[in-house]
Order: C-alpha cells, then structure tokens, then sequence
C-alpha cells in the first residue's frame, strides 16, 4: 500500500528568511564583480574571484556537498544532495559579474522599506531620479521593501539577485530535509555580462538533466527563447602623416569611420527598436587618423534577421570604401548564440514545470523571451536544456536599476516549488 506523502511545510518564505535573503543581496552587491571585454584572462577581470570565494566558503558553511572552485577558469559548483530516491538531477545557476559599462565599484545598496510609492532620488547623484515613467512597477512595489544603488554606479541585481535567490533556496532546503527532492547542482559562473560566461563550464561534469538559470527580471517570467547573436568588427584603415604635410596624402580613418556610422540604418539601432524587433548595435569605437576599430553587436530571434543586421554593416562599409579612396574597410562576423528555444522545444517537460512551479508560488506564469542572452542559451546548445527564471529586478545594467525583496522571496518560492516538483519526477 502506498505510503501517504508526509506534511510539508509551507514553501514560502518567513519574515527572519525575507531578512536573510535581503542581508545576502546587499553583502554580494558590496563586492566589486564587473567584467571586462578586451581582457584576455578568463574570468576577465581578478576581482569576480572575490565573490566566488566568498560564495564557496557559505556553500561550505552549509555543508553542500562537492563544493568546488574552478581555480583555472572560475565555475563554483557545489551539490545538495537528493532526499528522495530516482529523481532526475536538476542545475540552478546564475552568474557573478556585472556589466562593465556603468560602475560596479563601491556599490552602496539603498534600503527602502514599506517603499510610499513615490519617485526615488538617489542620494549619490540627485540627477538620478527612478519614475513611474521609466519604472512602472514602481506602482506594485508600494509597501515592499525596495533595493536601489546610490546613484553613482549600477545595483548588480544583474544577476547578483539570482545569487541570493539561489543561496537562500538552497538554505531554506537543507533546513527542511522532509521535502521531497532530487540532487540539485549549484553553479556560479563569470563573465555572462560579456558573452563567455559558459565557454569553459563542463556540462558532464555538471550531471544535470536539465538547469535554470535565475537571471530574468519580471515577476513571473520563464524565458524560453533569446536573441541569436553575432559579433561584427570593422576596421578603418587610413594613411596617417604629419598633418602640415597632409594635403593630397592624409587619409584620415577617423572621419571616414564617422561618415560609415552614419551611413547605418537608423531604424535598426537599439534605441528605435522592440519586442521581437532585431538591431544592430555599434558599442565601442577605437583608434586615430590612421586606423579605427568598430565594434557591433548584432541581435534577432531568426536567423535571416540576423543576416540582414550582418549585411546592414557590410553594405555601409561598401558605401563608404566607394566614398573614401585609399581608406578600406574590413567587415569580420563571428557567431555569439543561438536562439536557446530551438533547443527547448524539444524538451517541454523542462519549460511546463517551471510555470507550474511559478503558479504554486501564487502568480501568474508568462513564457517570455529575453532581447539579448544568457547562459543558457549557450548550455541548452551544450546538451543542458536551460531556461530562464526572473529574478525581480528591473532596469539592468544602468544606474536606476532595483529590485523588490517580495519579488525576490517569490522567485525562492518558485524554485522552492521548482524543486519538489522535480523531486516527484523519475529519471
């Protein structure tokens, strides 16, 4: 005869695990992780080993099992072992460092608790004022406790929200063993922020039948599909000379570099585009007279947009070679992503379970799509199908960016949920 399934707790968070979770965030968003993208060590920049030892040591004082630093390329994996026998084997996941192009230094979290619903000034830059207008959750987070930086640098929330959300999953298990669940493997990665952050992160070694990431910003959200990225690099080759003697010899890669970016298609920029809507994005010019370096991203959720952006760049260069005798530009795409639903469409198990886990959390689940990546869409295309569970944060990598502890103990409950769930699963 069956045994009954024996009482469960509650699988949402208490008022001193709402403090716990909170203390976590901002202790993680004090330490200095930015990445950085000419660099040429992996992980990019020494100080994301900060925060992975921090981490390793907490996992260590939690008593996981196979904690493990990556001392060579920067993965911390750690296990919580399984309560209930045959269960498959499920990955949590989220990533250290934070985006390189706004201050990550000296982050000072601001706590407002029982936030009044009006606009927040924040202390460090008055300039910097979060709205309605740019922020309308603002109008659902009255009376929560609400986390923003000072105004001088970025919060981190990106994605040192999942950090938290993660630690505090795990430790609200290991203090509840009555809960049915499978081994779960714990990952903490670098370098998300600038597109490698899975380059190196072992897959078998992993072990997992399938992972999330928690890495997602709106209440509620599962993101089953991304962008599919390249990278596009234009070079500008002039002829530089002392510019007394310039006439008839000077070809100056400077303006002809300007008079390329002017040539692209304005509709196509980030900054004119939307939803399902792909771009192409010039993000960083270097050099002088004789030469310049252009650096794109190019985004779509198809590959023939993506295509089109690639093409988009090599048709202005074109333009301009014609324009610019003795000036020559080289166009060099390379594959960034892929578009990770191609892979998770054909595990729908993986998707289905993570809305079920957000509706027993009590809200509604919205299958959503990132207009960027993760790194998930790397590892869903390195055999671990890996979708994308919100965080609670909003307004990424700028200095308005804050996040709702509610939102946060929602998505715990989520994977709390997410958790047992699998737990009843046979491998």
């Amino acid at each position: 005869m069956a045994q009954p399934e024996k009482q469960l707790p509650a699988f949402v968070l208490n008022a001193s695990e709402y403090e716990e979770l909170l203390q976590r965030f901002v202790r993680y968003a004090k330490v200095h992780t930015s990445s950085r993208e000419d660099s040429e060590t992996f992980p990019s920049t020494p100080w994301q080993w900060d925060l992975l030892r921090l981490l390793k040591q907490e996992l260590l004082d939690m008593k996981l099992s196979e904690v493990e630093l990556d001392e060579k390329y920067g993965y911390l994996y750690a296990t919580l072992p399984a309560t209930v026998e045959g269960a498959p084997t499920i990955g949590l996941i989220a990533h250290v460092d934070t985006y390189p192009s706004t201050p990550g230094e000296n982050v000072k979290p601001q706590v407002l608790r029982n936030y009044d619903g009006k606009e927040i000034v924040l202390p460090g830059d008055p300039r910097q004022v979060i709205t309605v207008d740019d922020t309308p959750q603002l109008k659902e987070w009255i009376g929560h406790t609400v986390i923003t930086a000072d105004g001088t640098t970025l919060l981190g929330a990106d994605d040192k929200a999942g950090v938290a959300e993660i630690m505090t999953c795990v430790d609200w298990l290991i203090r509840h063993p009555e809960v049915p669940h499978g081994k779960i493997r714990v990952a903490f990665t670098p370098d998300e922020e600038i597109g490698i952050g899975s380059k190196y992160f072992d897959v078998p070694k992993f072990g997992a039948v399938c992972a999330y990431t928690v890495d997602g910003s709106l209440l509620g959200e599962i993101e089953v599909e991304t962008f599919s990225g390249d990278s596009a690099t234009v070079t500008v080759t002039g002829y530089d000379i002392h510019p007394g003697l310039a006439k008839g010899k000077m070809k100056n890669a400077v303006r002809a570099a300007a008079d390329f970016i002017g040539r692209l298609p304005s509709e196509r920029l980030p900054e004119a585009t939307e939803k399902r809507e792909p771009y192409l994005h010039p993000l960083a010019i270097s050099g002088e007279t004789g030469k310049v370096v252009v650096k794109f991203i190019l985004r779509a959720f198809s590959e023939p947009e993506l295509k089109a952006m690639g093409d988009y760049v090599r048709k202005a260069a074109e333009a301009a070679q014609r324009d610019w005798p003795g000036v020559t530009f080289e166009v060099d795409i390379k594959e960034s992503y892929r578009n990770m639903k191609v892979v998770l469409d054909k595990h729908p198990r993986v998707v289905n379970l993570a809305k079920d886990a957000v509706r027993l959390a009590g809200i509604e689940a919205v299958e959503g799509y990132i207009r960027g990546g993760t790194d998930g869409s790397a590892l869903s295309f390195k055999g671990l199908p890996t979708p994308n569970i919100f965080t609670g944060a909003v307004n990424y990598h700028g200095f308005k960016e804050c996040v709702s502890l509610e939102w946060m103990a929602k998505s715990c409950e989520t994977l709390l949920h997410l958790a047992h769930l699998w737990g009843k699963e046979r491998a």
